[in-house]
């Protein structure tokens, strides 16, 4: 799968969100909501920020796994595997992170 791709399956669940624009990060595309990171693309799969507080929640999901983007993990970031995600519903990861990320004060 293509960056392309997954960015278009998240341009697609994202398109009736308000406070949603797209910038190039990570190596992918990234979704913002009010200026703060939601989620993106990876390798072959989605990246959601979830938040600390809702990491061990977002790693009990299946595909999901730590965010490790330069060799070390990230917090409150975790990447998912993109059939495990569509399976289990876009939307919900989405909403997942919307929890944390709406909370964070505009950019």
């Amino acid at each position: 799968m293509s960056h392309a791709y997954t960015a278009d399956l998240l341009r697609r669940a994202l398109e009736n969100r308000a406070g949603i624009s797209e910038k190039k990060m990570f190596g992918g595309v990234c979704f913002l909501l009010n200026g703060n990171m939601l989620c993106g693309t990876g390798e072959d799969r989605f990246l959601f920020r979830v938040g600390k507080e809702q990491e061990a929640e977002a790693m009990a999901r299946p595909g999901a796994a730590p965010m490790d983007f330069t060799g070390r993990k990230m917090g409150g970031f975790v990447y998912v595997d993109v059939d495990a995600a569509m399976d289990t519903g876009l939307e919900s990861w989405i909403n997942l992170a919307a929890r944390f990320v709406g909370n964070l004060p505009p950019k």
